[in-house]
């Protein structure tokens, strides 16, 4: 992988561009990225600040906040003991998580969370993969009454352990029936805890033992190394009313004490690494080049086939259904062109986290791209769009 900002096989001025533009419209405040092409890197460069405040530069060092973009992790750690026979996609997940066993649905238009009925059939390994069990998030509708529950039983509380958090959602009803609808959810979190039972090993350790060795990443993990805390890039946020309203502030303050610094009882599974440019576009390369040593042929199909139903795609809460867009088991998937976003292509696979990092590649075309920033609630903003078509441009001159 290049070392030097100016060691490429490709010219970064359009990439470089489209993402200053960003900075200098107060929409970012740095940017780093990585352009990989039949599994080689042909473009590494960044712009702007890391720490702008303190007037630090951003490097090629920097460690970001993966959020959501740990759930690839997670994903990939699963597919592994599924390669290894110790449980199948059908599997009900409360048959080694027994907390699970006996989940309540909310009765259709509900308006209290005591309005269920017994869930038709169990949630199965595959509904938690495809964020279709009835999980969800509370930060994404935080007025709903779910949200609020979701809050009271600690879902997000860090000094929770990732075994007393599936024991407090056994107690909270699923939103509809296991794998009747699509929602964005807290599932990756089941699927971490699976992970930890079924290997007998905590989630930090797997990680480390079978994906972050393997894949030559030495900068990821859970906790900061206190000799690399200087190396973590400043969090920021913008206008939550209004995203697209130019002026960042830092964001420290949304974080819990310590956060990502000093050692958590909960090891989330969705969204709780940090890592570099450098580590996460080494595990797109993995992908790329079709999944060894990390994962068989076998599972990278179910990498990169969608797996959610006919006719079900995907819809974040308050925003219309994607048509067009399913979902893998590690991620979301193009099975068909969309108006929403005309520079996705049929087999493209994405995911963002909540603070603006993002991936995608096309098996297709062999073409790839990591992009890391740290703008809390960034992702669907313009900035990832525009940086993906002029990707694709240049992936294509190459």
């Amino acid at each position: 992988m290049p070392q030097k900002k100016g060691d490429t096989l490709l010219n970064c001025k359009v990439l470089d561009s489209v993402l200053q533009q960003a900075v200098d419209a107060q929409a970012l405040v740095g940017a780093s990225y990585a352009v990989i092409l039949e599994g080689k890197v042909i473009a590494r460069h960044w712009v702007g600040h890391a720490d702008r405040e303190a007037g630090v530069l951003l490097r090629s060092d920097h460690l970001f906040r993966a959020f959501s973009n740990t759930k690839l992790v997670t994903s990939i750690a699963a597919l592994q003991l599924h390669e290894q026979g110790l449980f199948d996609f059908d599997d009900p997940v409360g048959d080694y998580l027994p907390a699970l066993q006996e989940l309540r649905v909310l009765k259709p238009g509900a308006v209290s969370l005591d309005d269920t009925e017994p869930a038709r059939e169990p949630v199965r390994i595959r509904h938690l993969l495809t964020h279709t069990a009835g999980f969800t998030y509370g930060f994404l509708d935080p007025t709903a009454p779910i949200a609020k529950a979701y809050a009271q039983a600690g879902m997000a509380d860090p000094t929770v352990s990732l075994e007393e958090q599936i024991a407090r959602l056994a107690h909270l009803p699923l939103l509809f029936q296991p794998g009747t609808r699509w929602n964005y959810s807290v599932a990756t979190d089941v699927v971490g805890r699976l992970v930890e039972v079924l290997s007998g090993s905590a989630l930090d350790r797997y990680f480390e033992r079978h994906v972050f060795r393997p894949a030559g990443m030495t900068d990821t993990g859970f906790t900061v190394p206190t000799q690399h805390a200087t190396r973590l890039a400043a969090l920021y946020v913008g206008d939550l009313a209004t995203p697209l309203k130019p002026g960042l502030a830092r964001a420290d303050r949304l974080m819990h004490p310590g956060a990502y610094l000093v050692p958590q009882a909960r090891l989330n599974p969705g969204g709780g690494l940090v890592t570099s440019l450098d580590d996460y576009t080494r595990l797109l390369q993995i992908l790329l080049r079709g999944g060894a040593p990390l994962l068989q042929p076998e599972s990278m199909r179910l990498v990169e086939q969608n797996q959610l139903p006919d006719g079900m795609w995907i819809q974040f809460p308050g925003s219309p259904m994607i048509k067009g867009r399913g979902h893998s088991f590690v991620s979301s998937v193009t099975v068909d062109s969309f108006e929403g976003e005309p520079n996705s292509r049929p087999g493209d696979l994405q995911w963002g986290g909540l603070a603006g990092t993002h991936w995608f590649y096309s098996p297709r075309e062999r073409l790839g791209a990591v992009l890391m920033t740290q703008r809390y609630m960034g992702f669907g903003l313009p900035f990832w769009s525009e940086f993906k078509q002029a990707v694709r441009a240049s992936g294509q001159r190459v």
